[in-house]
């Protein structure tokens, strides 16, 4: 049984108190996603910022017919940009087609790096072939964790003629960067990721190497 009833989560959620708000939106999670919208758009422009940022996360799980075109509008208006990339991630998580064009705005048009990483990570989420272009530009970022987002969402949209393009990070000094490759190498099978792989298989990082053989072995299945 939940712990909160829904009529306790309404009264709570306009409480003055944030963390009792907080507690309130995590007990929605038994509830169904028809139950747990309305309640959860109660404290969409809540003044507490960690409230809203749970908010809109919630509706990227709790999906219902509302969600996407609120989550486009927080994207593309928010003046807040933590709550633009929040919005960014929820989209991903809807794995909704429409995300395409919105995300994609976002990466090229939002100043904030963080919009930009958070885009990327939803464009890989999306699993949209077309994405490619983008996510090749987002390559040539100058944050090391927005290249690590493009890396993995490539990987993970099946981008093989991108192949070349990523193993220009081979031999980055980051080694999450190589982690990253080394798990997108193994959603991409062709002889330039096999060579890739036996390569950073010998890494001295034993994340990158472990990586590397993981993929090794999904390449061979």
């Amino acid at each position: 049984m939940p712990s909160l009833t829904l009529a306790e989560i309404a009264h709570q959620l306009d409480s003055p108190n944030s963390g009792d708000r907080l507690i309130a939106l995590a007990s929605l999670r038994p509830y169904s996603s028809e139950e747990a919208v309305p309640l959860i758009k109660k404290v969409l422009n809540d003044e507490m910022l960690q409230v809203r940022s749970m908010a809109v996360f919630a509706l990227g799980i709790k999906q219902t017919e509302e969600c996407f075109p609120i989550l486009v509008k927080l994207l593309e208006t928010d003046e807040d940009y933590g709550i633009r990339a929040d919005a960014a991630g929820a989209l991903g998580y809807l794995e909704d087609e429409r995300a395409f064009q919105p995300l994609c705005r976002a990466f090229y048009e939002d100043t904030e790096w963080l919009v930009r990483f958070s885009a990327a990570v939803a464009l890989g989420n999306l699993k949209d072939i077309r994405a490619q272009t983008v996510l090749l530009e987002a390559l040539k970022s100058p944050e090391t964790v927005v290249q690590q987002a493009a890396i993995a969402a490539l990987g993970e949209i099946g981008a093989v003629e991108a192949v070349n393009d990523i193993l220009n990070f081979a031999a980055h000094e980051d080694w999450l960067i190589r982690q990253r490759l080394a798990e997108a190498l193994g959603n991409l099978p062709c002889e330039q990721s096999q060579a890739a792989l036996t390569f950073l298989a010998k890494d001295d990082h034993p994340q990158v190497s472990l990586a590397a053989q993981l993929a090794l072995t999904k390449l061979g299945q």
